[in-house]
C-alpha cells in the first residue's frame, strides 16, 4: 500500500513519539458501547450481514483519522492512504482464518467483495496474510458476549496497527442494543483525542449506512 514517511523534525508529537515508543506496552485502548439498533433493523430489513456491515463503518470511521493510519517504521512513521482491513473468519473445526477486505467502494460492491473474500479464506483456511501487513487495521469479534473490557495481544515493537474489537450486541433498559466496540492503539502514534474521534467517526458512519432507510 502507498504511504508517505512524516517528516520528524515537523512533527508535533515527536517528544511524545520518543517517550511511549521505550515502553514495554506503549499500548491504550478503550472499551466504549455503541448503540446499533437502527444498523441491526437496517441489516435485517436488507439481508445484510450485520458483521459486515459494522465492519465497514468502522473501518471508514478510522481512516479518517491521520493518527490511526500511520505505523511505525524503522524508527520513523509512515502514514499510509489506504488500510485494509484484516478480520477473523471462524472455521467449522473452532479455529479461524485471516481474511483481508478492501473498504473503498460503494457499499453493494463492498458487501458483494466480502462475501467472496470470506468464502475464499474458509476454503484455504490459514492465518498467513496475503497483503503487506503494515498497513492494516487489526479486527476481531467476540460474538458470544457482551463484555465491558478486552485484553489483546500484540507483538510489541514496532507493531502499531490499531485494534478493531466488538462483542454481542445486547438491550439497555431503554430498549436500545448496544454494542461494546474496542479500539487499541499503539500510544506513540494516537492519544486520547484520536480515540474519542473514532467513537464519533463510527456513530456518523452508522447514521449515513442507513440514512436512506431513516428518512423513509
Amino acid at each position: 500500500m502507498a504511504g508517505k514517511m512524516i517528516d520528524m523534525e515537523r512533527y508535533a508529537r515527536r517528544a511524545h513519539f520518543e517517550y511511549f515508543k521505550t515502553l514495554a506496552f506503549p499500548y491504550v485502548g478503550v472499551t466504549v458501547d455503541t448503540d446499533v439498533t437502527e444498523l441491526a433493523a437496517f441489516c435485517k430489513a436488507r439481508g445484510y450481514s450485520f458483521y459486515l456491515m459494522f465492519l465497514h463503518a468502522a473501518a471508514l470511521a478510522a481512516d479518517q483519522i491521520p493518527e490511526l493510519r500511520q505505523r511505525i517504521h524503522h524508527g520513523g512513521i509512515i502514514e499510509y492512504e489506504v488500510c485494509p482491513t484484516s478480520h477473523v473468519e471462524l472455521l467449522e473445526n473452532g479455529t479461524y482464518c485471516y481474511c483481508t477486505l478492501h473498504h473503498h467502494m460503494e457499499l453493494e460492491n463492498y458487501i458483494r467483495s466480502a462475501e467472496d473474500a470470506r468464502e475464499r479464506c474458509r476454503r484455504n483456511s490459514t492465518i498467513e496474510e496475503d497483503e503487506d501487513v503494515e498497513s492494516m487495521y487489526f479486527i476481531s469479534s467476540l460474538p458470544w458476549i457482551h463484555y465491558s473490557a478486552v485484553i489483546q495481544p500484540v507483538a510489541g515493537g514496532e507493531e502499531s496497527n490499531p485494534r478493531i474489537t466488538w462483542g454481542k450486541y445486547e438491550k439497555d433498559s431503554q430498549g436500545r442494543l448496544m454494542l461494546p466496540v474496542t479500539l487499541l492503539v499503539h500510544h506513540a502514534l494516537a492519544d486520547g483525542v484520536h480515540i474519542a474521534a473514532f467513537y464519533r467517526n463510527l456513530e456518523n458512519q452508522i447514521r449515513q449506512l442507513i440514512v436512506p432507510d431513516l428518512i423513509q
